[in-house]
Order: structure tokens, then C-alpha cells, then sequence
């Protein structure tokens, strides 16, 4: 390529990315709040099972937002490829903020639960809406330029959430973590709808509504299965044994569903490709460790370190901070070289290990300790990242940007759903037990969880709650290098295609 040419090149990218990067603006504003809708609470849940009762579903308030957001996934990004992807973000915001509302409102458990639903249906909209507008105004080989944006949104709503949610919750009480979206997601709404540009679109085509209904039916009972089983149900109980079957059933029929239907939720030839089906394991694992690491550190720094809610969203730092820096190092390279494998892998041989030297935390551990063992695990996870959701974009033809968005947030938000349960179950477990043989019972006091409540307990029974906490964080960490482990063998399978470096015209396959 001689100097005119390239001067030309120059000459023609540099508007096309300030138009870019103008465009990003009001989207990346639009991924803070559902990004905020999980991280802002994680400080704060001690503070509100306090005040709202409940210890024991704790991890509801979490998992049915992620559970929520997870069963409408498909639905919103296949609505986004018939329907006009900019319209139906603006449709999940308002719901989204709809259940920011209610959330900060809610007088109970029950309402709260209730609340975050509402909050979850429009959190699956923005996750995946935003995605899938970036994937059809960015081509994959080019994404990279601007992956440090997309990723530093992501994590600074990671470091500032739990901050913030502490904070606010010290400060101005539990229900502003909430509230705090409604102007951010107002003003995300206003620019999207004057910034955004993308070619509008209306198919004849119905969604398949049958199959979405299977999958919902599928996910939640599942989710219950996992949930319920050993603590609110025996495994062999009729509760248990049916909802397994009718989540099997609905997963049969799901499958069936999609192998007829003209417009399929999950299109079946999408996993056909190898490393479409590998991406979704690494989306399922990154989720299932990370909201692990999210939701039980902070409460370990509080029940076992004694700090305040926002001294537990500082002490998230580590983990945060490098996975920035993971996560910018790995977007440059992949922009530079076009070569992900080695990332994809080094970054699940680091979230394994994190995981594992984090199942060896106690009460005696030092804060300097776990700060790098959650360094190690927030590296591993910035290697992956976005570099997961590239690759699954890559892989399929442009106009199916959507549907595999979906795909991958849907995978990841499952991860989520599916660790919070399981880690929380395991953690109940553990806990209880051990209050049980230290203290001769396995009640756990709404105030026993956050500092305030740690230091009006008798001394005795305070020293057997904090390693029982420890305990159970141990447990449910042991979990997480099981998930982080299957991480690791899905990247080492990746085939190295290269990635597309311009759209596809429609029609066209990779």
C-alpha cells in the first residue's frame, strides 16, 4: 500500500471513528445501570436483609434478577433482529428502570424479590441490546480499538458498584442503590435516541413464542432445582423430582421446538460451529465465578474482617483493578495480532487459580493475602471477558449479530443464576452447620451479617460466626475452580479463526 492510498485510508477512518466513538457514547451510558443492577446491591445486602428480614433468601434478591434477565434474553435479542435493535433497547430501559423504582419502594423480601424481577426482564434487554448494536456498527477485527471503552464501562460499574452501593448505603440508606439508575438510564435514553444510528428493520416473521415459553420454563426450574435442593426440599422429594423433570422436559421439547420453528430463539445451527458452543462454556463459567467473587467476598470482608460496607467495596479493588488492566492489555493485543487462543486460555488457567488459592481463606488470612489472590482471579477474568463475546460474533453471519449476543449474555447470565444458587446453598449449608456444632443452633440472626450486627454479638458466638462464614466462603469457592477448570479445557479446544475485519454483506456466512 503506497502513502496516498494509506493518507486516504487515514483520511476516511478518522471520521467513521469519531462517529463511532460518539455513537458508543450513550450506549456504553446504557450498559452502566444493568451493569450497576447487580454490583451497586452486592455491598448493600447485608444492610437490607437486615432491614427487611429474610437472611435466608438473600441470594433470591440477587438470583431472580439474574434469573429473570437469563429467561428473557432470547426473547429481546431476537425482537432486536426482527424489530429494530435501537427500539427494543429503549423498551428494555424503561422496564429496567420500571423495576429500579419499585426495588428502592419494596417493604419486604418478598416485594424486593418481586421488584428485582421487573428489574431483571429490562437488565436482559440492555445486556443484550447493547452488544448487538456495538457488533453491528464495530466488526470484530476492529472491535478491539475500542474494547478498552466497552470493558472499562463494565468494570468501573464493577469497582464503583460495590463502592457506590456501600457508600450510599452508609450514607443515605440501601434504597438509593437503587434509585441511582433513574437519572443515569434517563439521560442513557435521551442520547441513544439522538447519537445512535442503525438501519432500521421490520420482518414478516413471528418470534417463536412456544420455544421462548419452553426455555423459560426450562431455566427457572432448573434454577429452582438447584436452589431449593437439600435446603428448602430433600433431593428425593416430589417438589425436587418434579421440577427436574418438568426443567428435562421443557428442555426436550425446547430443542424440538427449535429444530422446526422458521425463526428459532436459539437457532440450532449456531452450535454446530465448534467455537460458538466453546464460547458459551467460557460466557457460563466467567458468569458463574465472577458473581461468586462478587457477592461473597465483600460479605467474607464484612462478616469475618469486621469492615464496613464500603470498606468491603475497597477491598474488591484488587480483583477489579486488574481485571482493567487484564482486560485492556488483552483488547489491544487481539486488535494488534487478530490471535486470541492464548489469551482465552492463559485467562482461565488464572481464574483457576485464583479460585483455588481463595478456597484456602480463614479467619487468619491477611487482607494483603487475599488482595492477591483476588488480583490473580480478576486477571483471569479480564483475559476473557470481551474477548468471549467477540469470538461468538465472529463466528456467525452479520444479521445473526443479535441472536448470538443473546446467546452469550444469555450463557453468561445462566452462569450467574446458576453459581448464585449453588454457592449460596452451599454457603447456607456450611454455615449452619458449623453454627450448629460451635453454638447448638442454626439460626442465623438478620443482624448477624453485616459489621454493626458482628459487634453487638456475644463474643463467644461472634468468633464461631466469622469462621463459619469463612467456612462457607471456602465452600463455595471450591465450586467456583470446578467451574474455573471447565473454563480452562473449553479454551484449550478454540480453534484460531481470524477475525472478520468488515462486515459481511447479509446472507453472507464468515
Amino acid at each position: 500500500m503506497d502513502a496516498t492510498t494509506g493518507e486516504a485510508e487515514g483520511t476516511r477512518r478518522g471520521p467513521r471513528q469519531r462517529s463511532v466513538r460518539l455513537a458508543l457514547i450513550p450506549l456504553l451510558l446504557a450498559m452502566l445501570p444493568s451493569s450497576l443492577g447487580t454490583t451497586i446491591v452486592a455491598t448493600s445486602m447485608p444492610t437490607i436483609a437486615g432491614e427487611l428480614g429474610g437472611v435466608a433468601y438473600l441470594s433470591w434478591a440477587v438470583t431472580s434478577y439474574t434469573l429473570a434477565a437469563a429467561a428473557s434474553i432470547p426473547v429481546w435479542g431476537k425482537l432486536g433482529d426482527m424489530y429494530g435493535r435501537k427500539r427494543w433497547l429503549a423498551v428494555a430501559m424503561s422496564v429496567f428502570l420500571t423495576g429500579s423504582l419499585l426495588c428502592g419502594l419494596a417493604q419486604d423480601m418478598g416485594e424486593l424479590i418481586a421488584a428485582r424481577t421487573v428489574q431483571g426482564l429490562g437488565g436482559g434487554g440492555l445486556a443484550v441490546g447493547v452488544m448487538a448494536v456495538i457488533g453491528e456498527l464495530i466488526p470484530p477485527r476492529e472491535r478491539g480499538r475500542y474494547q478498552g471503552m466497552i470493558t472499562s464501562v463494565m468494570v468501573f460499574s464493577m469497582i464503583v458498584g460495590p463502592l457506590a452501593g456501600g457508600s450510599i448505603t452508609d450514607v443515605f440508606g440501601w434504597r438509593w442503590a437503587f434509585w441511582f439508575n433513574l437519572p443515569v438510564g434517563a439521560l442513557a435514553l435521551l442520547l441513544t435516541a439522538r447519537l445512535v444510528r442503525v438501519p432500521g428493520r421490520r420482518r414478516t416473521a413471528h418470534i417463536d413464542y412456544v420455544g421462548a415459553l419452553l426455555l423459560v420454563a426450562c431455566i427457572v426450574s432448573f434454577v429452582l432445582v438447584v436452589t431449593w435442593g437439600g435446603v428448602e426440599h430433600a433431593w428425593n422429594s416430589g417438589t425436587i423430582l418434579g421440577l427436574t423433570a418438568l426443567s428435562t422436559t421443557a428442555l426436550a421439547g425446547f430443542v424440538h421446538a427449535q429444530s422446526r420453528a422458521t425463526e428459532p430463539v436459539l437457532p440450532p445451527h449456531l452450535f454446530a460451529d465448534r467455537n460458538f458452543s466453546l464460547m458459551a462454556v467460557l460466557s457460563f463459567t466467567n458468569g458463574f465465578v465472577m458473581f461468586g467473587a462478587v457477592l461473597y467476598l465483600p460479605l467474607y470482608q464484612q462478616a469475618v474482617h469486621g469492615v464496613s460496607a464500603t470498606g468491603s467495596g475497597l477491598l474488591l479493588l484488587p480483583m477489579l483493578g486488574a481485571l482493567v488492566l487484564a482486560s485492556q492489555f488483552s483488547g489491544r493485543t487481539v486488535a494488534r495480532t487478530g490471535h486470541y487462543k492464548i489469551l482465552q486460555a492463559g485467562g482461565a488457567a488464572a481464574m483457576l487459580t485464583g479460585t483455588l488459592l481463595l478456597t484456602q481463606v480463614d479467619t487468619h488470612t491477611a487482607r494483603l493475602t487475599a488482595a492477591l489472590f483476588m488480583a490473580l482471579l480478576g486477571a483471569g477474568m479480564g483475559f476473557l471477558g470481551q474477548n468471549v463475546m467477540t469470538v461468538a460474533q465472529n463466528s456467525v453471519a452479520t444479521q445473526e449479530v443479535g441472536v448470538a449476543s443473546a446467546a452469550m449474555t444469555l450463557f453468561r447470565t445462566l452462569g450467574q443464576s446458576v453459581g448464585v444458587a449453588v454457592m449460596g446453598t452451599l454457603f447456607n449449608h456450611r454455615v449452619r452447620d458449623v453454627m450448629s456444632e460451635g453454638t447448638g443452633t442454626t439460626a442465623l440472626s438478620d443482624t448477624r451479617l453485616d459489621a454493626d450486627g458482628m459487634s453487638r454479638l456475644d463474643p463467644g458466638v461472634r468468633t464461631v460466626y466469622r469462621s463459619a462464614v469463612a467456612q462457607g466462603v471456602q465452600g463455595a469457592f471450591v465450586l467456583a475452580a470446578l467451574a474455573a477448570g471447565l473454563a480452562l479445557l473449553a479454551a484449550l479446544l478454540v480453534r484460531e479463526i481470524p477475525l472478520r475485519a468488515a462486515r459481511k454483506q447479509p446472507g453472507q456466512r464468515p
